[in-house]
């Protein structure tokens, strides 16, 4: 296992339970829009051609399929996109 995925693993834990991070390409899209998001990571798979263009914000290409994604942050399904609005107490924004 490689340093960045136990770095983006620990990071998105603390992210989850500390701060405010909404799942899937519709909310991601949102968060955008609405300039809440600081930052967006997507599955390497991720099927958005909105999301993965250009974007105003940071965005970090989770080297995984959207499978590995939402098992990673815990979740029963597959995440292909998710948004961080609030960081907590985590590192995340350092990727």
């Amino acid at each position: 296992m490689s340093d960045e995925k136990i770095d983006i693993s620990r990071a998105l834990k603390s992210a989850i339970t500390t701060g405010k991070v909404e799942f899937g390409v519709d909310q991601t899209v949102k968060a955008v829009k609405d300039g809440k998001a600081q930052m967006v990571i997507l599955a390497r798979n991720c099927p958005s051609a909105e999301l993965t263009g250009k974007l105003d914000v940071k965005v970090h290409v989770y080297d995984g399929n959207n499978m590995e994604l939402g098992a990673l942050c815990g979740k029963p399904f597959s995440v292909s996109a998710l948004v961080i609005i609030d960081k907590g107490s985590s590192n995340i924004l350092t990727l």
